[in-house]
């Protein structure tokens, strides 16, 4: 195994509810929910941050949720830590986790990363995450790394490239 360290970025879309606080404070029981677009989920970037800071168990420690991996043993020595945050990236905000890697994985241990942060999104850290209110200026709002329904999990690298490919089609094309 490697002893050099190397960070792996993996972007998933976010869904984030908006409940709109009123001047007496509080919701309102008939108020629905307003579906905020990742354009606009970059305002409330640091509220977000602050939450997912104050979501950490003091017994994650650096490893964060590695320490709840429990597919094989080598794969969880080389991957080092696992943290959940959110990223402005072509001016939408993603969900993003971050990985410290020994060495490189291959395609077999990228999957098997990809799985465990699936079902963590999905049922484990993401499911108590999107179920506590971030509060705002302007009331509160819900915040889900699974619930997107063009949910995906990418590494950093293959949704830059997809995206710049487009940029570059596009513009390239009607010369």
């Amino acid at each position: 195994m490697s002893n050099i360290k190397q960070t792996l970025k993996f972007f998933s879309p976010l869904s984030i509810m908006a409940y709109s606080s009123h001047e007496y404070g509080g919701c309102g029981a008939d108020d629905l929910p307003e579906e905020l677009s990742p354009s606009e989920a970059v305002y409330y970037m640091d509220e977000i941050l602050a939450a997912i800071e104050k979501e950490k168990l003091p017994g994650e420690g650096d490893r964060g949720l590695m320490v709840y991996f429990y597919d094989g043993q080598e794969l969880s020595q080389k991957i080092y830590s696992l943290q959940p945050t959110v990223e402005e990236w072509n001016g939408k905000l993603w969900g993003v986790m971050i990985a410290e890697v020994y060495g490189k994985l291959t395609e077999a241990e990228t999957a098997k990363l990809l799985d465990f942060i699936t079902g963590q999104l999905s049922d484990g850290w993401g499911e108590g995450f999107e179920q506590r209110p971030i509060k705002t200026n302007d009331g509160d709002i819900f915040v889900s790394f699974w619930n997107s329904e063009d949910f995906f999990i990418k590494p950093e690298q293959e949704l830059k490239q997809g995206t710049e490919q487009n940029f570059n089609e596009q513009t390239m094309g009607g010369m």
